[in-house]
């Protein structure tokens, strides 16, 4: 039964029970239910949103701890939902550009109904025809990311090898077939044989390992590029980030997107042979993809373009309702996620 606007109702929701050190489990977390109220404070240009999809992401483990120093997003509060980046439906709105009934994404809580009171942070969403979740993947924060540290940082011409760690998860994916689709040579690292599998046959990498079964990461990135790699798309860090080094070529790019290897270590570890970045004049940057919010809507077309051309496409992991979520994140830091991870709050 729809509910009314202006009415209260139960909103379940997943709040942060404790703060995190070392490797996060789903205890941290607790599916509480509060209430929320279905309509905006008179004369404030707030919405409230009903969520539909929440997105599970890797950076939302360096919320979950206590930081003595600010990180560069905030952490989260002790008791209060999780926030993150989200499919919505506008269910009351005092702002002139978001209506009842506009779809959107953006920056939402973990629950079913949020109250948000900086729409503008939102974008709409242009292409439904497509399946919604894809607004937390491809055509969401995972996709821009892609598009703008494989384009814009990494900087690619034809013919470029190109290597990508992490590769069937969220961004990888689409690195792989941007960079595919510029006409380059790609191989991708993953941690399963299921994932090697799909980065070659669904994918179109030209080769892929399983990196688990490599005992030595520099022999097997010699083997699969014995001409050395020009772009590098970083995902992981630690030893993967090391062997990478004594292979990149001269003048080459590592676009910096994240290092997951390192985020659940109460001791990150090092890497030993960074004056190779001397040696062979690489250019090594990171990179935060809402620097890239101000082309989002030229990204959007450019991609829902070349998935109705069925030139990129994109397999997702959906788990279903909030109970889910917290065991969903979780499952991100050990690769039992096989592509993006979601969470399917509401179908409509």
């Amino acid at each position: 039964m729809a509910a009314a606007a202006g009415e209260e109702v139960p909103n379940k929701r997943v709040v942060l029970k404790r703060y995190v050190t070392g490797f996060p489990s789903e205890d941290d977390m607790e599916v509480v239910t509060a209430t929320a109220r279905l309509a905006v404070p008179p004369g404030s240009t707030a919405m409230v949103v009903k969520n539909l999809y929440v997105s599970c992401d890797p950076y939302m483990r360096g919320r979950m701890t206590k930081h003595e120093w600010p990180s560069y997003v905030p952490d989260f509060v002790l008791g209060e939902v999780l926030v993150n980046f989200g499919v919505s439906r506008v269910i009351a709105s005092g702002h002139p550009d978001f209506k009842v009934g506009d779809l959107v994404w953006g920056m939402t809580g973990w629950e079913e109904y949020t109250l948000v009171p900086k729409p503008e942070s939102f974008f709409k969403i242009h292409h439904p025809e497509f399946p919604l979740s894809y607004y937390t993947g491809v055509l969401g924060m995972p996709g821009l990311t892609a598009w703008a540290g494989f384009f814009d940082v990494g900087k690619p011409k034809k013919g470029d090898y190109v290597f990508v760690s992490a590769a069937s998860g969220a961004v990888g994916q689409l690195v792989g077939q941007l960079a595919k689709l510029t006409g380059c040579y790609v191989v991708g690292s993953a941690g399963s044989d299921e994932k090697v599998n799909l980065l070659k046959t669904k994918f179109g990498f030209d080769e892929a390992f399983n990196y688990k079964k490599e005992q030595d990461l520099d022999a097997a990135l010699t083997r699969y590029f014995p001409e050395g790699i020009d772009i590098y798309f970083e995902n992981v860090g630690g030893p993967t980030l090391e062997a990478v080094l004594s292979n990149m070529r001269n003048h080459g790019r590592i676009p910096v997107c994240g290092m997951i290897s390192q985020y659940n270590l109460e001791q990150p570890e090092g890497v030993h042979n960074l004056f190779q970045i001397v040696a062979k004049r690489l250019r090594m940057e990171g990179f935060m993809v809402f620097d890239y919010f101000s082309e989002y809507y030229k990204f959007e077309e450019e991609m829902a373009g070349y998935l109705k051309e069925g030139k990129i496409t994109y397999v997702e992991d959906i788990a279903e309702g909030l109970e889910r979520a917290p065991g969903a994140l979780i499952g991100l830091y050990s690769g039992r996620n096989v592509g993006k991870q979601l969470v399917a709050v509401a179908r409509e």
